[in-house]
């Protein structure tokens, strides 16, 4: 209550993704995300998995942030709509396509998952910049769905959906 006398631009729900049950973030979410004003940004760091932001946009979360597209990038993960591409397997060796085809990144548009995989297997730098690249298109893929979806008031069947694939039942 202190807080929003401050009537601040936008408010941050704190000591959330510090190792607690992701269950208890997002029941922490619930539990603040009423108090704060409605047309005020809200934000919680550390939310990273793609598959989490529904989530947390459904509990009336702003803004997430989090260092899981770049760490995972750097250690050969890559997001796309069917899943995590872990560029290291043998699988990727000979494989022309790209990392996602529906992807319009830089790195799907121009490069392979065998010579990304090459350029992982090799230690380059360069393989870093365009699965980060790639990773943080996927994010920006995910909310940009996620915020139409709102505008177009199809939020509620677009979380329906969102959890059937999760659940692997869509």
């Amino acid at each position: 209550e202190q807080l929003l006398e401050l009537d601040a631009p936008g408010y941050a729900i704190g000591g959330l993704s510090v190792g607690e049950p992701r269950a208890l973030s997002l029941e922490m979410v619930e539990a603040a995300a009423p108090l704060l004003p409605e047309r005020r940004p809200r934000y919680v760091m550390g939310v990273g998995m793609p598959e989490e932001l529904a989530e947390y946009v459904a509990r009336g979360i702003d803004m997430m942030d989090c260092v899981l597209p770049s760490r995972n990038a750097r250690n050969g993960c890559l997001f796309t709509r069917r899943g995590r591409v872990i560029i290291k397997q043998a699988i990727y060796k000979e494989d022309p396509a790209p990392v996602d085809e529906s992807c319009p990144c830089y790195t799907c548009r121009n490069f392979s998952r065998a010579y990304l995989r090459h350029l992982f297997q090799a230690g380059e730098m360069l393989f870093s910049t365009l699965a980060t690249l790639h990773n943080l298109q996927h994010y920006l893929d995910i909310m940009r769905d996620l915020r139409q979806s709102i505008l177009f008031g199809t939020f509620p069947d677009r979380l329906r959906e969102w959890r059937a694939v999760r659940s692997g039942e869509g």
